[in-house]
């Protein structure tokens, strides 16, 4: 619905770390594959299977292009969370007992939490390193923790909550001159910020179509050939995907994945200027609007479109229920459900309180100026409302 010529079409949408929509771009491309090219991309003895084989490929090499890898190199899966599965369970089964210990960070998504976590179940030795109050990694800890059993780290490339961007290039560095394998997952930085995984000495790397305009239910890992990485797949089958991932492709959103790499490598650059003029536009408005706004995660370190901001003597659910006109979250989508304060803003060391108090607001490639605006007016006016109905809360007096 609309609510008057000068205002945008509602609700709006700021919400674009848990998914993005389609690009129409991405699927003019994708929909002839879902009826008229409908070949199976593996059935190479006849034309129909042909044709579909080749545009899968041209979809891998679009792949790579966008982080610097060979296409080769690219491996088709169901999304992130199983890229991530893959890469931390493949790589330190794969090495067994030579090297029996793997390494991340406490603000990790849960996927590589949880991965980490069954791994210590299976008698891997496990450690979680604390991050700094910014949300980025302290490198000489870092370093400290790679020692000569170490078998993998893993370390997201932008967190999906508060947006900081970790030093990839540095943590690469410091993986490659002890031997230690560098995972990261790169679901929410891959076509938001330039990644080299050569430049970056990076050797598994996790993609999600559905962060950069693509289809749900299509990812891809990176899997380095030099030095080679060895995996063991997490299923068994007919050894598609050079036997790492097997099972019959989904054309229709592998070939859309491509599309969506295509064109982020082409805007990317553009595109994170414009969000970021943005973001400022926001964050001035409504530090303008109301007191005591804080960022939570390093300002300069992170994605173009992520802001995550707290308000004290506010509790997050109850300002999301002030403003149904605006799709916001409280945090990860994958953690929506959960009761308890946001994992990585206590890994910050904030108070409950302010944890509580905090939202994510995710910009993206559709968002206008016209919705920044109207999303700092209706923000603020319902942080007033509630801090005003509370006023023993921030000493104020009663309205």
């Amino acid at each position: 619905m609309t609510t008057g010529r000068n205002q945008p079409r509602l609700p709006i949408y700021l919400d674009y770390q848990s998914t993005t929509p389609v690009d129409p771009r991405v699927m003019a491309v994708m929909l002839p594959y879902f009826t008229e090219k409908f070949g199976n991309p593996h059935s190479t003895s006849h034309a129909h299977g042909r044709e579909v084989a080749e545009a899968v490929e041209r979809a891998r090499a679009q792949v790579a292009r966008l982080i610097g890898a060979d296409e080769r190199e690219i491996v088709f899966t169901s999304g992130a969370t199983e890229s991530n599965n893959l890469a931390i369970k493949g790589a330190m089964r794969f090495a067994g007992q030579r090297r029996k210990r793997v390494v991340t960070l406490v603000t990790e998504h849960k996927c590589v939490l949880e991965s980490v976590k069954r791994l210590g179940e299976e008698g891997f030795e496990t450690e979680l390193l604390p991050v700094t109050p910014s949300g980025l990694v302290d490198l000489d800890r870092l370093a400290a923790a790679l020692t000569e059993e170490t078998g993998l780290l893993s370390v997201m490339a932008a967190n999906n909550e508060i947006g900081v961007v970790q030093p990839l290039a540095e943590i690469g560095a410091l993986c490659r001159a002890r031997g230690v394998l560098f995972h990261t997952d790169a679901a929410q930085a891959a076509g938001k910020v330039p990644i080299d995984v050569e430049a970056m000495q990076i050797d598994l790397l996790s993609i999600s179509g559905h962060k950069l305009y693509g289809p749900k239910g299509i990812g891809a890992l990176y899997v380095r050939r030099r030095p080679r990485v060895r995996l063991d797949p997490l299923f068994d089958g007919g050894a598609q995907e050079r036997g790492i991932r097997s099972g019959t492709l989904p054309a229709p959103l592998c070939i859309g994945l491509g599309e969506a790499c295509a064109i982020a490598a082409a805007e990317m650059a553009d595109e994170a200027k414009r969000l970021r003029v943005m973001r400022d536009r926001l964050l001035k408005g409504l530090m303008a609007e109301v007191p005591d706004v804080v960022v939570n995660g390093d300002l300069e370190q992170r994605l173009p479109g992520n802001i995550n901001v707290g308000f004290p003597h506010v509790s997050g659910q109850a300002l999301l229920a002030e403003v149904p006109e605006l799709s916001l979250s409280l945090g990860s989508a994958c953690t929506s459900a959960a009761i308890e304060p946001s994992y990585v803003l206590r890994a910050l060391g904030l108070p409950d309180e302010l944890a509580n108090g905090s939202i994510r607001i995710g910009l993206g490639r559709f968002t206008s100026v016209t919705e920044i605006d109207f999303a700092v007016d209706r923000l603020g006016a319902a942080v007033r409302r509630l801090r005003a109905a509370a006023p023993q809360r921030t000493g104020a007096p009663a309205a």
